[in-house]
């Protein structure tokens, strides 16, 4: 998967996007929306949910692309609108309230792995997916953001409006929780001295 960052668009694309030409535009969402979509989702953490901020995402990207100035590839600028969205959600009561009800994650994650008619991913990638969904959402967003996207801790704590080390201590406690999930404690055993 490419890094956001990294997606650049050819000048005639985005001159025709901005200039409102249907075929420019379909072209830049499709150079963007994979990479949008991933980070949304890693980071708000339900399918459903990240389908709606996705869909905001790119609305505002396309009322806003007159303001890209062009100083980074397009991909990083379309994923701090993103990376902000799904802040925005975070932060938003509807996600406290949904919270106190409850993790619909964990209903997401059983309701996914109850439909046998769907082909499941690899061990691996189930693996990971499972052991992300265990992060809080911030842990799940600076893991992603760093590990992911190449983030620096300078960036990650600009994006949040903290310092670098929340983003550090965020970034350690997560790889501690997750090394735990992936490499748990052999069993005790007590020998004779």
């Amino acid at each position: 998967m490419t890094r956001l960052a990294e997606i650049r668009v050819a000048e005639g694309i985005l001159a025709g996007a901005r200039a409102g030409d249907p075929g420019a535009q379909a072209r830049l969402y499709a150079l963007v929306a994979p990479g949008v979509f991933a980070l949304i989702r890693r980071i708000v953490g339900v399918r459903a949910v990240a389908e709606d901020v996705f869909q905001d995402t790119m609305i505002m990207v396309f009322e806003q692309l007159d303001r890209y100035r062009q100083e980074a590839p397009l991909g990083a600028w379309v994923g701090k609108i993103a990376l902000s969205r799904s802040l925005m959600y975070l932060r938003s009561p509807w996600h406290r309230a949904r919270l106190s009800f409850g993790s619909h994650a964990d209903a997401e994650f059983l309701l996914g792995a109850a439909n046998l008619s769907q082909p499941g991913p690899d061990a691996a990638a189930f693996d990971m997916e499972r052991a992300l969904a265990s992060l809080a959402p911030t842990a799940r967003a600076v893991v992603w953001l760093h590990e992911v996207e190449g983030w620096s801790h300078e960036e990650i704590a600009g994006s949040f409006g903290r310092t670098v080390s929340f983003s550090k201590s965020q970034l350690a406690r997560a790889h501690q929780r997750l090394r735990a999930w992936f490499e748990p404690e052999a069993p005790q055993t007590c020998t004779p001295t």
